[in-house]
């Protein structure tokens, strides 16, 4: 089990985020170095992390030292599956659509009882107790130097930033009898933390509210009395979307999602959520819900509640819930919780979507950087993606919140799973949506703020101090898959070296906290009480579930066929009257764009005064919007026409 741990997306509209909370074939393949083995054993790629270097050694790990691990099964045909899962999902292969069944991909591609009880038989016979079995994995746990005689390598201590932790010395291996029934192993390369069970999910997260003026709608209230920015009157921030204007900005037309359904997942499970959720419809105009249409599929209980800030996950499953009703109001929506927010329950709610083919659309949003990924978890999730793929299922990954990650990691870099070639990387904007729910335009989300000055007469530092973005850029272990062969510019899929790599991200929609989503949701009160109330909030934690549901009422325009693995479609509409093309100046090169924020200094009442900003937009750190593809907004944002081009075959006019 990694130690790192995934973040949710959703970006309120302080700017701040929630508490902590690869492919194959001709979709592209993670880079791995040219590892060895002892005779009569096979290497497992990539299981010595590039981290655990001579220099960074601090020793040899205590042979009393525990270890819990998880060895990925590979199942029946691993190359079979990933040529399956890419030619159903093209539209240009004559296997387009022709999904299996559950059952019939578990036959087909899962593991056999064979395999599971070799890798069980292995396991135990050298020392390790195994805990657990499954159709994907097998789990176990043991000693330091059980777990270095079962997998061929010494375990030493590594130092890494500002701690140490356990990695293998040497590439780890299986025997080589097992190498068609081993993916990868985890557990070994970080020490794990202690689970404790049964634990009691926290209360609702302080409520947090904001401060007036509003527009109601982009441009319908102007700080007229505040400082000029850019040679005009800024216009206050809206209150918050709603269903309604997205609807109309994204072409939803007259479809709802009638007949699919959505899946979410995150960590956790907010106590309140279908409460929340029917309020928030009656309050704000979206269609109230139909009895069973919001399910939950929930673990047994809870680990980590603390380290992950479990209530912190609420605001991230109500704001994911909301915002797919609000699109597709019809559509079916199933929450599938973890039970952390580490990465093997997270694949666990991931599994649970694919063994019971739950949904036809997943919406995640959460995601870490890719220095922070290892080589078996990458396999691991890329095993879901595709089995989903071959099933019809459609997985969509919010892109991040840190642009390039340099202001947050000191390195230029994209996130993960979101960097997988088998997922949907959604991007993030900056919208107006203005009078009447007309489309007015959209820039890549990337915002920088400039506080109003002591004399209030002008904005200290214009344009400011960058404060988020959307997550975007090229890949360091993912190659470029076929479907960006000839859209993505080399100056982005060869901006790591000579070889083209994957870029993020692949689509796009509302993201910027400060053009952001109306939510409503249970939170604490100053006086301790529980109670209901609304806020702006934003990040490509929003985005991912708008395409989400723009994604539900496509597969409703295509006669409710799955759309299933949906990149091949995407980009094959790239360059049509489907797609806004985003760009940061659309009103012209010289046009730079502005709203005025007022926040309560406490976050919840004028007690302690007011916080007046201009929030300058279309400024994504070093990733631009430009005409075409980028990596900020991908293709672009759906336009009227992108739902209904799915009522037929897709030929660009």
């Amino acid at each position: 089990m990694r130690i790192s741990r995934a973040r949710s997306r959703a970006a309120l509209s302080m700017a701040a985020t929630l508490p902590l909370l690869a492919g194959a074939l001709a979709l592209g393949t993670p880079n791995a170095s040219a590892d060895s083995a002892p005779s009569g054993r096979n290497a497992l790629q990539g299981t010595k992390p590039a981290w655990a270097t001579a220099g960074a050694d601090r020793g040899a790990t205590s042979d009393s030292g525990k270890v819990s691990v998880r060895v990925h099964l590979a199942g029946r045909d691993a190359k079979g599956l990933a040529a399956y899962a890419a030619a159903v999902s093209d539209p240009q292969s004559a296997s387009y659509g022709k999904y299996l069944s559950a059952a019939q991909a578990q036959a087909r591609f899962g593991a056999t009882r064979q395999q599971i009880d070799q890798v069980t038989h292995w396991l135990e016979s050298s020392g390790l107790t195994v805990t657990g079995t499954n159709q994907h994995y097998v789990s176990a746990t043991g000693d330091v130097a059980a777990a270095e005689k079962t997998f061929g390598t010494q375990l030493r201590n590594y130092r890494k930033g500002s701690r140490t932790y356990r990695a293998p010395a040497t590439t780890a291996s299986v025997p080589a009898a097992l190498s068609d029934a081993v993916l990868a192993v985890s557990g070994l390369d970080n020490a794990p933390h202690k689970s404790s069970h049964d634990e009691t999910l926290p209360p609702p997260d302080a409520v947090f509210r904001n401060s007036g003026p509003f527009s109601s709608y982009y441009g319908s209230k102007t700080a007229s009395t505040l400082p000029s920015a850019y040679g005009a009157k800024a216009p206050y921030a809206v209150k918050g979307y709603t269903g309604k204007q997205l609807r109309a900005a994204y072409g939803a037309g007259r479809w709802t999602g009638k007949g699919v359904t959505v899946a979410i997942t995150d960590a956790y499970a907010s106590p309140t959520i279908a409460k929340d959720a029917a309020e928030y419809a009656k309050r704000n105009g979206d269609s109230p819900y139909r009895r069973g249409q919001l399910s939950q599929v929930l673990p047994d209980d809870y680990t980590r509640t603390e380290e992950c800030g479990a209530s912190g996950w609420y605001g991230e499953e109500t704001l994911d819930v909301e915002a797919v009703h609000a699109i597709a109001p019809a559509a079916d929506i199933v929450y599938v919780g973890g039970a952390s927010c580490y990465d093997a329950d997270l694949l666990d709610s991931l599994n649970k979507v694919v063994d019971h083919r739950l949904a036809d659309i997943v919406s995640n949003s959460w995601g870490d950087v890719e220095a922070n990924e290892t080589p078996d978890i990458a396999a691991a999730y890329d095993q879901i993606f595709k089995m989903g793929a071959i099933e019809g299922i459609g997985f969509y990954f919010s892109s991040g919140d840190d642009g390039d990650n340099v202001a947050s990691t000191g390195t230029k870099q994209i996130d993960v799973p979101s960097n997988s070639a088998w997922v949907t990387s959604v991007g993030g904007t900056a919208l107006a949506v203005g009078k009447h729910d007309t489309y007015q335009w959209e820039t890549g989300w990337g915002t920088l703020k400039s506080s109003l000055s002591g004399d209030g007469k002008s904005w200290d530092g214009l344009p400011g101090e960058y404060t988020s973005g959307a997550g975007g850029g090229t890949s360091s272990s993912v190659k470029q898959p076929f479907y960006q062969r000839g859209i993505v510019p080399d100056s982005l899929a060869r901006a790591n070296g000579k070889q083209r790599m994957r870029t993020a991200p692949d689509i796009a929609a509302v993201a910027d906290p400060n053009t952001g989503f109306l939510v409503g949701q249970t939170q604490t009160l100053p006086d301790g009480s529980l109670g209901y109330d609304e806020y702006r909030i934003g990040g490509t934690s929003l985005a991912a579930p708008v395409i989400a549901g723009v994604q539900a009422l496509a597969q409703q325009a295509r006669h409710g066929l799955p759309i299933g693995f949906a990149n091949p479609a995407i980009y094959s509409r790239y360059g049509s009257k489907a797609y806004h093309d985003v760009t940061d100046h659309p009103l012209g090169p010289n046009r730079d764009l502005a709203v005025v924020r007022v926040d309560y200094a406490n976050g919840v009442d004028a007690a302690d005064g007011l916080l007046t900003s201009l929030r300058s937009i279309g400024k994504d750190a070093s990733l631009k919007a430009v005409k075409g593809y980028d990596d900020v907004t991908g293709v672009g944002t759906p336009a009227n026409g992108y739902v209904d081009s799915y009522r037929f075959p897709f030929r660009r006019h």
